[in-house]
């Protein structure tokens, strides 16, 4: 059963980049490993929190729905959420600053709930992203390059998980007539995941 999610208990914050297939082209070449960035435990802000930043370092921001995965005691899986991986698309940033261009406050919306990791097969799990309620993505878990399995044991021959990390796991192609357009000022954001729930965050 679903259950409040205590943000105060995130530690580190992982993101996996390019591990979602085109639906179209399944077979296409993808990374041979696992992409691991990370983002500030400062970014995670909850379910129903408006997001500003100081525009004049980055216009180019884009949000994207992820499965969040929640680490347990001794590396095992506590439960999963749902996380908006805010990033900034601007090249100073995104070229090279990955770090500073996903760890801006607010950058990490969470939440609003944790499902226990015994109550949810996440191998199937339909994900949408809205703003202003169109779909800007729409995919599903099955087309992950890397499986939850796969990305923690690469993590977990690098570094020590440890209780309270939380890892996003990638996140389906842009679509639909928004795919190009960064945020503005007034939207909404709509983060859905299938068995899940909703984190919604507005911009301003």
């Amino acid at each position: 059963m679903a259950q409040p999610l205590d943000l105060t208990t995130i530690r580190a914050v992982y993101t996996i980049g390019a591990n979602y297939r085109d639906p179209a082209n399944r077979n296409a070449a993808g990374p041979e490993r696992p992409l691991v960035f990370c983002k500030a435990a400062s970014s995670v802000v909850g379910n129903g929190a408006t997001i500003s930043w100081d525009r004049s370092l980055t216009a180019k921001v884009d949000g994207e729905c992820e499965l969040g995965v929640l680490i347990g005691a001794a590396g095992t899986i506590a439960g999963y959420t749902i996380v908006n991986d805010v990033t900034s698309r601007d090249p100073w940033l995104d070229g090279d600053q990955w770090l500073l261009g996903k760890s801006m406050p607010g950058f990490c919306p969470v939440g609003p709930e944790v499902v226990p990791a015994a109550d949810l097969d996440p191998s199937d799990l339909h994900l949408t992203f809205m703003i202003n309620g169109v779909t800007v993505q729409d995919g599903r878990t099955s087309l992950m390059r890397f499986s939850i399995e796969q990305v923690l044991d690469y993590l977990g021959r690098h570094i020590a998980l440890r209780e309270g990390d939380l890892i996003a796991t990638g996140t389906p192609g842009r679509i639909g007539p928004l795919a190009d357009r960064h945020l503005q000022p007034g939207d909404t954001m709509t983060c859905r995941i299938e068995g899940i729930g909703e984190l919604t965050n507005n911009v301003a």
